[in-house]
């Protein structure tokens, strides 16, 4: 083997060879491909945020106001209600592409309209108006829709109320019932951090002193939005002498909204309804007229089983207006104007999502519109 440290060995001379017989150059060698970028460091901060977003109704979720230039809140409300819309609006895009509306139809779309959550009352009512305004004329599946948007808004209309806070009561006690599940602890949260937002001093009450994550769940929104919050020393305290507390203290403090978290344990409907009636009881020794709202609390994803709610928590208390949440988890959006139909009631608010700023006060032809899917 010839050592490397030497020159090569003297090689003769050959001729050169002409241009034309000579052999292409070799190819220049490929470029070594470019190394990988390394691979990203995980931001703690982000990946817990991801999977708190996995977990339903938890002060997790809530980020910083989710910013407006996304579409707004029509947008958001109409991407929310977009399982609800499918379930009502397949039926009438194949069955009245261009069709004469005859009883058949009519028929058709009084199912379409149960089916979709809304109740025989409001789907009677709405089925009788195409009717009396439209029958026996072809109409397309368009037509059907736009005219299905202003039915079920002359429904909602009358119920689409703001909860009105009187400062002249200061402060406003929100007394908030519901279910467990429903969305009560988030709602007071949401509604906490908007108040606050507009330049109110908020206080929250964890009067569900039986759920240990309801009261530290207020507890942590409460840190989140500067609200102060009234909890219980041991879980199974008197929630009517806890709500007592808390007015006492709110007015001591001059607060101008003081909202109260309730138990909503079901199984056991006596001793729920006595405990609400005795915190009302105790909170009118210091506020005779008090509390100055009964928000029940509703989750859209229950359907009709919503309707039965709010004759039960009627028995109980005075409801005076409603909170429909959890609609962007729902193809049973409907039962909203089941509710309006039914009950007359106030809908105060309706949310599509876990942030802050998806909950909002109802507005009837938004909620109309996105419904049946409508710009």
């Amino acid at each position: 083997m010839p050592d490397p440290n030497l020159p090569p060995p003297y090689e003769t001379p050959q001729a050169p060879i002409p241009p034309s017989a000579a052999p292409p150059p070799p190819p220049p060698p490929p470029e070594p491909p470019p190394p990988l970028p390394p691979a990203p460091r995980e931001d703690e901060a982000a990946l817990r945020e991801a999977l708190a977003s996995t977990v339903p109704d938890t002060p997790e979720r809530e980020p910083e106001p989710e910013p407006e230039q996304r579409g707004g809140w029509f947008a958001r409300l109409k991407a929310g209600l977009s399982r609800s819309t499918a379930r009502l609006t397949e039926t009438i895009t194949t069955v009245f592409r261009k069709r004469k509306l005859d009883d058949e139809a009519l028929e058709e779309l009084e199912d379409t309209l149960i089916t979709a959550d809304l109740g025989l009352p409001a789907a009677r009512r709405i089925v009788e108006g195409f009717r009396k305004t439209r029958f026996g004329k072809e109409v397309t599946d368009e037509e059907v829709k736009a005219t299905l948007a202003e039915s079920i808004a002359e429904i909602l209309v009358p119920v689409a109320k703001p909860l009105e806070l009187r400062p002249a009561r200061a402060p406003h006690v929100v007394l908030v019932v519901g279910v467990n599940g429903t969305g009560k602890t988030t709602t007071i949260a949401k509604l906490g951090q908007q108040y606050r937002r507009e330049g109110l001093k908020v206080m929250l009450a964890a009067g569900d002193t039986f759920r240990a994550a309801a009261v530290e769940q207020l507890q942590i929104w409460g840190e989140r939005t500067g609200c102060p919050v009234v909890a219980p020393a041991k879980m199974g305290a008197d929630a009517a002498g806890l709500a007592h507390d808390a007015l006492a203290r709110a007015k001591a403090e001059g607060m101008d909204v003081l909202l109260i978290d309730t138990a909503g344990r079901l199984h056991n409907k006596s001793a729920l309804m006595e405990e609400l009636r005795k915190i009302i009881r105790v909170i009118r020794r210091l506020d005779e007229t008090a509390p100055h709202s009964v928000l029940l609390t509703l989750d859209a994803t229950t359907g009709q089983n919503a309707l039965s709610q709010v004759k039960v928590f009627r028995e109980m208390v005075e409801v005076d207006g409603l909170a429909v949440t959890k609609l962007d988890g729902s193809a049973k959006g409907g039962v909203v104007v089941a509710l309006a139909q039914e009950f007359g009631l106030p809908v105060h608010f309706v949310g599509v999502g876990e942030k802050a700023d998806d909950l909002r006060p109802f507005t009837a032809r938004d909620f109309a519109r996105g419904l049946v899917g409508l710009d």
